[in-house]
């Protein structure tokens, strides 16, 4: 048998826009208000990235804060992983973009599109390349201005969805510690619960798909309410069984930022300490990918994970997708 590397997160940037979009301003905007958007969701803010900016932009700010915190110069990247569901472009991939930006010339880069749950596919799929030996130093991104797929005139999705990128450095780890376990799944029977209808192969662009608005995120949130509570908690649960843990040895818990009812009834199915399970969303609402890595490196950033702590991560999205880790830091 060949050689076996535990994977270690041995760093973690962010990057978030300046420009805040307060529940305040949605109110001038749409029919709604700040107490039915707190009430039903648990947002009051959201940042926007600003016209003349990108995804690759916002993702290199967040890869160049977590090469600094692993004291990595570009060019020893060996691998970038982007997941993004609102790319630079549909070709090519927003990773070849942010290689040439961040001068990390030669490495292999692609994107992967598994919606909000995108960051911990990419995490999975740099810890095979790392646990068979093949790469030492993997950068995964997750980014996405959903400002830029929002229908600001639908009050169901537009009061939702923020911009942001977050990065994480995976690297072998030096002793046992690092990734436990991993669980993905997709139900595409699903798909239709969460789209953009035009725009690629099936419906392309033209006159009547932008007139009708068909290039915007379209969602049936009862449909995906339903679908995130169960596979988080079953998610969860595969994730510990496959390690042989149990849910009280958990130190914290990073759900995606989707809302703050679905956090809450996971929560409460799971029977967990409202303090093992951080939240941001009131202050960047939905940012799909970069939900979690954003909110991992607040976390690492205050001081709240420690060597030796158990965590967990699980995200749910467009696909339908859902992707779990389970790792000691």
């Amino acid at each position: 048998m060949g050689e076996h590397l535990n994977v270690r997160i041995s760093s973690t940037g962010m990057a978030l826009p300046g420009k805040r979009l307060t529940n305040m301003t949605l109110e001038k905007m749409v029919d709604t208000s700040d107490d039915w958007i707190v009430s039903r969701t648990g947002i009051k803010e959201r940042r926007i990235l600003d016209e003349q900016w990108s995804a690759s932009d916002l993702a290199v700010v967040s890869a160049r804060e977590a090469l600094d915190n692993a004291d990595l110069k570009p060019h020893e990247i060996d691998l970038i992983i982007v997941a993004t569901a609102t790319p630079d472009h549909l070709v090519p991939a927003t990773a070849c973009i942010v290689q040439s930006k961040l001068n990390a010339f030669g490495c292999p880069a692609f994107d992967i599109n598994a919606g909000c749950s995108g960051f911990v596919y990419g995490l999975v799929i740099g810890q095979q390349f790392i646990e068979n030996c093949t790469y030492k130093n993997i950068l995964v991104i997750g980014v996405d201005i959903l400002s830029r797929i929002t229908n600001w005139e639908d009050r169901s999705t537009c009061v939702l969805f923020g911009d942001g990128a977050g990065a994480v450095v995976l690297q072998p780890s030096n002793d046992a510690k690092g990734v436990l376990s991993v669980s993905l799944m997709a139900d595409g029977e699903g798909a239709e619960h969460l789209m953009v209808p035009a725009g690629g192969s099936y419906m392309p662009a033209n006159e009547n798909t932008v007139k009708n608005k068909l290039h915007f995120v379209k969602m049936n949130g009862n449909e995906v309410f339903k679908f995130a509570v169960n596979i988080v908690v079953e998610t969860i649960n595969i994730l510990l069984n496959k390690s042989g843990l149990s849910i009280d040895q958990l130190h914290l818990l990073f759900l995606h930022q989707a809302n703050h009812r679905i956090i809450e009834a996971a929560r409460k199915k799971l029977n967990i300490s409202p303090h093992k399970l951080p939240v941001n969303i009131e202050r960047f609402g939905n940012m799909s990918a970069a939900s979690i890595p954003v909110l991992l490196h607040e976390n690492v950033r205050e001081g709240h994970i420690e060597r030796g702590d158990l965590i967990a991560m699980v995200a749910f999205g467009a696909g339908l997708t859902c992707g779990g880790v389970l790792l000691e830091w």
